[in-house]
């Protein structure tokens, strides 16, 4: 694919949610010409006058069970960021729009199932198409995927990954309780992991354990088998049979409990106060690789890393066709170094 010299064109489905928000303003920032979109018209409207830099932004009303609006959200575009959510819902129709419109589509999704769903379903005819279809890249899914990547090296093959989410809080918005649900319905109320290379279900409680997070986060406790979507990108490319995956026990609480209020803006860009700490430790025999990553809210951090990913599509700089997760289609490494304004990553050896 050539680079683009202009101010590429991207259809953000879901751009009045929260995180489509984020994502509508990273866009921007980095000099791309957003085109607003979802299920509700006058939410459009009232997203995009709600911020000078969005006012005058093209906004199209598509709904999901309307092919026609979803092509026409997708006309003239360069390619398509789903934000929307349940993506269980969003996903298949908007991969549908961007094929048939010859355009890359990246979605923000940490629905398992979802993710799983895309791979299954979409990776022969987007590697025809010689198109790039990267679910999960967001915060649960594409972070871990490019730390355990980084970690890798040139290592061929592991153990096992362990990835351990130390969040110092965590205020769900309405879009991921929703999201939430939808998976806890679709899974009949019962947990998942990844282990000897697949997916299985399971009604054992998640354990309580400690975590040595790398300092200042210190000792932690955690919930073991509390799988996020790196379960499924992960082992999209890597050869490692188990991964387990670990929440800080006060975030885990936060999100179970109905009572805890949606996140609230901190700080000039619409931040939440809430911090994360990644850490990942890739095992093969005896030895230990490990890479860990720091920053600001969750939900705010998905935006450049999808931007981000937009970009690298844009201008050549990936590694596959088909559907692909981050540590597959883009250098990790790299990849992470390009977000050092807003991400801290340390990799060792």
């Amino acid at each position: 694919m050539s680079a683009q010299t202009t101010h590429p064109q991207v259809t953000v489905f879901g751009a009045y949610g929260h995180t489509g928000r984020f994502v509508v303003a990273e866009l921007l920032e980095r000099g791309f010409t957003p085109v607003l979109s979802g299920r509700d018209a006058a939410k459009l409207a009232a997203s995009a006058a709600a911020s000078a830099a969005s006012s005058g932004l093209e906004i199209r009303p598509a709904s999901v069970d309307d092919p026609a609006a979803l092509d026409r959200a997708l006309s003239g575009a360069d390619a398509v960021i789903n934000c929307a959510g349940p993506f269980a819902t969003t996903a298949v129709p908007l991969i549908e729009a961007a094929l048939s419109a010859g355009v890359p589509y990246v979605d923000v999704a940490a629905e398992i199932e979802a993710n799983h769903d895309t791979f299954t379903h979409f990776a022969d005819r987007a590697r025809s198409a010689g198109t790039v279809i990267v679910p999960a890249m967001a915060f649960y899914g594409g972070l871990g995927d490019l730390l355990a990547t980084a970690a890798m090296g040139d290592w061929k093959t592991a153990d096992e990954v362990h990835v351990a989410y130390g969040l110092s809080g965590w205020h769900p918005t309405a879009g991921t309780r929703a999201a939430g649900q939808v998976s806890r319905d679709r899974r009949a109320g019962r947990h998942v992991r990844y282990r000897d290379g697949e997916l299985s279900y399971h009604d054992t409680a998640s354990p309580l354990l400690t975590w040595a997070f790398p300092e200042p986060m210190g000792e932690r406790s955690v919930l073991g088998d509390f799988t996020m979507a790196d379960a499924v990108t992960i082992p999209s490319h890597l050869p490692i049979p188990d991964v387990h995956v670990y929440m800080a026990a006060e975030a885990a609480h936060d999100l179970a409990s109905a009572e805890t209020p949606a996140p609230e803006p901190m700080d000039e860009r619409g931040r939440s106060a809430q911090t994360f700490l990644v850490d990942v430790r890739v095992r093969r025999g005896d030895e230990e690789r490990r890479a860990s990553a720091s920053g600001r809210d969750i939900y705010a951090f998905t935006a450049p890393l999808a931007v981000e990913a937009v970009h690298r599509i844009l201008t050549g700089q990936t590694r596959a066709t088909g559907v692909a997760s981050a540590g597959a289609v883009f250098d990790a490494r790299d990849f992470l170094r390009a977000l050092s304004d807003q991400l801290s990553v340390e990799v060792a050896p």
